[in-house]
């Protein structure tokens, strides 16, 4: 794609009905990975993210191999593993990580088993290991609106009960919080979130968008909602340019433009925010000296 100047540059890939919806699906996905995604940077969750979307795999292919919706099919499996992560961690002295990581591995090998069992090549199926935010549909979008503010529903309404799990479930278990409630709910909106997330960006990247915009705003803000509101200018901010990215240089999936996006704000943030990054360390010591 060519363009003769900068606001042509900025017109040009928004004439075509494709590119508006990626990019539209873009900060739609970007702002709600961004508030789910406060969650589970601070409750260390980090790992769960990728997990359960390698988990919602085998769910995806069940469902495209019966003609089913794809995405409530990886929902349901997605669901199904966040609920078993806290079930075996709750009643077992089974770590988290260990927890998280057999089930990882488990769900997305049975994924690749039942794929190899398909005659027909699905190219679908085989484009949400990357993702393509270009081949977003109408009823795409519709879906990431629907599920998406119901997800950002429920964290307003249990917004004050499910902060005070994420900092301290002690004293939320002493305030006769449902804690165990709280977490299956939260493990099941991080399934959900995933889902949502991988039909555009990919099941490879999708732990990308959870976690780099929640770890960005942890360097600068100090505050709960300034993280969410943070994370989701970044994401808002990354989209538009993984979007631009990749309509101008032939060959480069907008998925890893956007990740890319995340992660250079992310060392920008870490080298010029003022508290704990690598110039604040470095003009500690000259005072020291």
């Amino acid at each position: 794609m060519k363009c003769t100047d900068f606001w042509n540059c900025l017109v040009v890939p928004l004439q075509f009905a494709p590119t508006q919806r990626a990019l539209l699906a873009a900060i739609l996905i970007g702002i709600l990975c961004s508030v789910v995604g406060a969650f589970v940077v601070l409750q260390d969750l980090s790992f769960i993210g990728d997990a359960l979307a390698h988990a919602s795999f085998p769910g995806v292919v069940i469902a495209s191999m019966l003609g089913w919706n794809i995405a409530l099919g990886g929902a349901i499996f997605g669901v199904a593993t966040a609920l078993g992560v806290g079930w075996i961690t709750r009643r077992s002295k089974v770590s988290l990580d260990t927890a998280i990581g057999v089930l990882f591995a488990g769900m997305f090998a049975l994924g690749i088993f039942l794929l190899s069992r398909d005659r027909g090549y699905n190219k679908e199926l085989f484009g949400l290991l990357l993702g393509d935010i270009l081949a977003v549909r109408q009823s795409d979008l519709w879906t990431i609106v629907g599920v998406g503010g119901l997800i950002l529903v429920v964290i307003a309404a249990l917004y004050k009960e499910l902060v005070l799990m994420t900092f301290d479930q002690t004293a939320a278990a002493a305030q006769g919080l449902p804690v165990g409630f709280l977490h299956y709910l939260l493990l099941s909106i991080m399934a959900i979130t995933v889902v949502v997330a991988i039909q555009s960006i990919g099941i490879v990247l999708v732990v990308a968008m959870l976690v780099t915009p929640a770890a960005t705003a942890s360097l600068v803000v100090r505050r709960f909602w300034s993280m969410i509101v943070w994370g989701s200018v970044q994401g808002l901010i990354a989209a538009t340019i993984g979007i631009y990215v990749s309509a101008y240089i032939d060959g480069v999936p907008t998925g890893s433009s956007i990740v890319l996006a995340h992660t250079a704000i992310f060392l920008l943030v870490l080298v010029l925010a003022p508290r704990k990054n690598a110039l604040a360390g470095l003009f500690q010591r000259k005072v020291a000296d």
